[in-house]
């Protein structure tokens, strides 16, 4: 019996450094990503680990839940069985109005429509599963406070983390149902903070907020967030309550 991980954005950041570290912890993968990852490919075969990569544009998430509930469907039951959607992207970084449509769009469809619906083709899949079964979807403390110039991103943050309240309540009434959180991971040194940090102040009024951060050393590494999402992940309590913070 195995432990399976599916997990999104796992070719960098801190979904390559989950990638690695359940590796290690002797979990097999299913990796979506937009593109596939040799050096995870080669840490998994160190490893003696099964590592699936597909190269995916979440944006089109029908395909993406499509494709993964007929794969789950071929699969026999393992040990225990997450999902985990970490995958998420900015638009251009300026007020709501100054944003082209295409890239709103692309946005909200990478960050809330594709966990959405993979959290929907992954319970429906592993319904008859009688293993553990998880979904930690990867929120930001952005979903629960407003920021200028950063709409999409927290309007998909926020219903990430009430879409995860609504399953939650759904999934308690089964006999085996899933436990699910959305997890705000804390501030971590990823491409997302280069992004923020080179921002136009006159666009972005808390430009300067994420500059101290970093000037400070006050963000995590992708690595040491890794581990302590994968140890939230872990706790016997996960998902008694379906939104959270790592820093909690």
């Amino acid at each position: 019996m195995t432990h399976l991980t599916i997990l999104t954005g796992a070719s960098r950041g801190m979904g390559f450094a989950i990638a690695r570290q359940l590796l290690a912890g002797g979990h097999d993968l299913l990796c979506i990503s937009r593109k596939t990852s040799e050096a995870l490919a080669q840490e998994a075969a160190r490893a003696g680990r099964r590592c699936e990569q597909w190269p995916q544009d979440l944006a089109r998430a029908d395909t993406a839940a499509e494709r993964l509930a007929t794969w789950l469907q071929a699969q026999e039951a393992p040990e225990s069985v997450t999902l985990i959607n970490n995958a998420g992207i900015l638009p251009r970084i300026a007020p709501l109005d100054d944003i082209p449509v295409g890239q709103l769009a692309e946005a909200m469809r990478v960050d809330l429509e594709a966990p959405l619906l993979l959290t929907a083709a992954f319970l429906r899949a592993t319904a008859g599963w009688q293993v553990p079964r998880r979904v930690l979807n990867i929120s930001s403390g952005l979903g629960r406070r407003a920021m200028a110039a950063q709409a999409a991103y927290c309007a998909a943050k926020a219903g990430m983390d009430l879409f995860s309240r609504c399953v939650a309540l759904e999934q308690a009434r089964l006999p085996n149902g899933a436990k699910i959180c959305s997890l705000a991971p804390g501030v971590i040194d990823t491409d997302m903070q280069v992004q923020l940090r080179g921002a136009d102040t006159d666009r972005f009024p808390d430009r300067g907020n994420f500059v101290g951060l970093k000037e400070k050393g006050m963000l995590s590494s992708p690595e040491d967030a890794a581990a302590r999402v994968l140890a939230f992940l872990a706790r016997p309590d996960f998902g008694a309550n379906p939104v959270a913070d790592v820093r909690d």
